[in-house]
Parts: C-alpha cells; sequence; structure tokens
C-alpha cells in the first residue's frame, strides 16, 4: 500500500452495488466512462470485453459481476478505474466514482468475518468510516480471474 507521510494512504473511492471501496491511488492509471466494447469470446463471465483506450487495448472487468452482484439492464453510464498489472491494462468497472480520501495507515482494519467469501477474495482490509465501512480493494486480487472462474 502507499503511504504519504509515513502514515496515510490515500485511496480513489468508488461504489459497486450499495459497497463504498477504497483503490489505492498509486495503482490507479486512470479513470474513465466505459464506452463501446468488444466481446472476447469464450472469457470468463467477469472480462465484459476489451476496449481502446487512447489506442491501448484495455480488458474490461466487471466488478459487479466479480461480486457476484447483478448486473444492471442499462448499465451504459459505468465507470471504471485503470490499473496496469503485469504489463497489461485492465479497467475495472464500477458504478460509480467519489472522492479521494487520505486516511491513517493504522486504521486499517482485517476483513470482517462474516464478510462474503467472493468479497473477501478481493479485500486486504477495511476502513471503517463515520457513516459507512469502506473495503480496501487489493487489485492483484481482484484481477485473479482463475480463481474467481473455479470459486463460482
Amino acid at each position: 500500500m502507499a503511504h504519504l507521510d509515513g502514515d496515510l494512504i490515500e485511496y480513489i473511492t468508488v461504489f459497486v452495488g450499495e459497497q463504498l471501496f477504497g483503490i489505492p491511488v498509486t495503482v490507479v492509471q486512470d479513470v474513465f466512462e466505459v464506452q463501446r466494447m468488444t466481446a472476447v469470446p469464450m472469457s470468463v463471465p467477469e472480462v465484459r470485453g476489451v476496449l481502446n483506450l487512447r489506442g491501448r487495448i484495455v480488458t474490461a472487468i466487471d466488478m459487479r459481476v466479480r461480486l457476484g452482484l447483478p448486473v444492471p439492464e442499462d448499465d451504459t453510464s459505468r465507470m471504471a478505474v485503470g490499473i496496469e498489472e503485469n504489463g497489461e491494462a485492465f479497467g475495472l468497472m464500477v458504478d460509480s466514482v467519489g472522492e479521494v480520501l487520505s486516511l491513517p495507515a493504522s486504521d486499517v482494519e482485517r476483513s470482517p468475518t462474516n464478510l462474503h467469501p467472493r468479497w473477501q477474495q478481493v479485500a486486504c482490509g477495511v476502513h471503517r468510516l463515520e457513516k459507512d465501512l469502506m473495503v480496501v480493494l487489493d487489485v492483484t486480487k481482484a484481477l485473479e480471474l482463475q480463481n474467481a472462474a473455479t470459486a463460482a
């Protein structure tokens, strides 16, 4: 995780369904609106397709599908958080993007044991905020699609 001033972590906040997630700013390349996608035949369900982002091919991973949530019929206004992992570009499709939060690193807690197993697979902890619980997304785990396919 990225630390600022030794004890703060900056997160881009996103919503998937009603749940607030935090993604460490240092792993985020871009935030963009999902537009025309090309389907990828025979891919796992989480891979919604590929898209062209400024000349680069980006694999779109639907976090709703990854987390076992229903996909809305009209998902044309979805956003994506651009991530690079092992030299490949990915867009984590989310419902909306919020603000950037700087939170104390010491406040990160272990994921609750009652968190759904699919959610625990992609979480590396939680922050208890004033009115919400923010799940800290482990991007590397979120992109482990082979495990998601066998867990489904």
